[in-house]
């Protein structure tokens, strides 16, 4: 049995048998979770009673390729600016493509991203990147808190070295350095900027970082678009002036609403304040940037370290379209070989900040799969080789009581200046739609004890 199954099986013996039979701490860490703002919508972001392990090996593994890949990304992006007919493979919208074309001030395309991996033994694979407005390790480090004081996870630090994988630092640092390259000098006035909906209860993941910077000496606001204005080159929130904007709102969403004269895209425009990450980004989000990654005639010339990481780790991608490409080296007609091999391919929206769904060929029927490749031409959708999930048995509490489900584990490293520092994890249960038993979970790396 590995270190990992040893582990999994380890805690989950000790809530079936052990001392912690009594869900008294379960209890517990969920009024903890409450009290610590960990809930959205009415309900938990973790109704899980155990965080994610991984192995050391595995960790370094996300880090050093994940690191490679972002690499990658960054290179890709410069030769899209320069190059229209590439630009043109990622379907910007025209605001987008306005947006993208504007320098930000500071070097980094993506101060902050985050990567989702499925990761399991000695394979992983990247299936997508978050370099918009990526979420989830304000949440993933609270929750790392409350788990290392619970009991069970007490009991389990006597036989294993335990590691936390916070980031929520490294965010901070990445905002003030971008800062300082945009040519900022004083202590910035920061805005998170975000969607407020005048139905929303529970709390933001933003409060936390909200709270986490405030706790560091700087003056945050949490601000709605709307509350924006831009007079005499200074885009404030009524009486507080922004030096620098958290930028917390997904570019197509944002263009749903607004248009280019907004007080933020002039103010972004006109260098009157620095935009983390910038809108620049989305040339990274489309899903259609792996499309470019794994056509091999774009990156012959990439570093040996990049182009293996993308070869042994990115699935093969295009941008569904009526064309000839390359798959492992062989010319074919792309709507023709995805329609006759549905097992092996998935259909995704290529922004996910649209409504659009995401098909799994292996579990439709050939009419189902031919209806939506057709879907998948109306609208800018990829295509993406199958990669197969990876599952694991967690214990929740359910109205009082132990239950045990299988479900997706998504790892996400995330990355801040290209240097992935930390990582949460995600739960699902794979399929389309709402579920209550889906939520982050902290990710804590798992060593023998020395």
């Amino acid at each position: 049995m590995s270190l990992l199954d040893e582990a999994v099986n380890k805690y989950n013996k000790l809530l079936e048998s052990g001392p912690f039979r009594d869900l008294s701490w379960a209890e517990a860490l969920h009024e903890r979770m409450e009290s610590e703002k960990l809930s959205a919508g009415g309900r938990l972001i973790c109704p899980f009673l155990r965080p994610n392990f991984i192995t050391r090996r595995q960790y370094d593994s996300l880090v050093k390729t994940g690191e490679s890949l972002i690499g990658a990304i960054d290179r890709m992006e410069q030769i899209v600016l320069s190059s229209p007919a590439l630009l043109s493979r990622l379907e910007l919208l025209p605001a987008e493509k306005m947006l993208a074309s504007i320098d930000p001030g500071y070097r980094a395309p993506e101060a902050a991203s985050r990567l989702a991996t499925h990761l399991v033994n000695g394979h992983l694979h990247f299936i997508q990147y978050n370099a918009d407005s990526p979420s989830g390790s304000a949440y993933a480090d609270a929750l790392s808190n409350i788990f290392w004081d619970a009991p069970p996870m007490k009991e389990m630090r006597k036989k294993y070295t335990m590691t936390r994988t916070g980031s929520r630092k490294h965010l901070l640092h990445a905002l003030l350095k971008s800062y300082r390259q945009f040519g900022g000098t004083k202590k910035p006035n920061i805005a998170i900027v975000e969607f407020r909906t005048v139905y929303h209860s529970g709390h933001s993941e933003y409060e936390l970082f909200r709270d986490f910077f405030r706790d560091e000496g700087y003056n945050v606001e949490i601000v709605s678009p709307e509350q924006l204005e831009y007079r005499n080159g200074v885009l404030r929130k009524g009486s507080f002036e922004i030096d620098l904007v958290y930028r917390r709102l997904g570019v197509q969403e944002f263009l749903l609403r607004f248009d280019l004269t907004h007080p933020l895209v002039r103010a972004y425009r006109d260098r009157a304040v620095c935009v983390v990450n910038s809108f620049r980004s989305e040339l990274a989000h489309k899903k259609a940037m792996f499309g470019l990654l794994t056509d091999e005639a774009l990156t012959a010339k990439f570093p040996a370290a990049e182009r293996k990481a993308i070869r042994d780790h990115v699935p093969w991608t295009r941008l569904v379209a009526a064309e000839k490409t390359t798959y492992e080296d062989k010319t074919v007609d792309l709507l023709e070989f995805i329609t006759q091999n549905r097992e092996r391919f998935a259909l995704k929206p290529n922004d996910d900040n649209s409504d659009l769904h995401t098909y799994m060929g292996w579990e439709m029927d050939a009419g189902a799969w031919d209806r939506a490749v057709k879907q998948a031409m109306r609208a800018p959708y990829v295509v993406q080789q199958r990669v197969e999930p990876v599952r694991s048995i967690f214990p929740l509490l359910t109205f009082g009581h132990l239950e045990f489900r299988e479900m997706q584990v998504d790892v996400h490293p995330h990355a801040y200046l290209g240097k992935v520092q930390g990582c949460s994890s995600w739960l699902s249960t794979g399929k389309a739609g709402f579920s209550s038993a889906a939520g982050v979970v902290p990710t804590f790396i798992v060593d023998p004890k020395a």
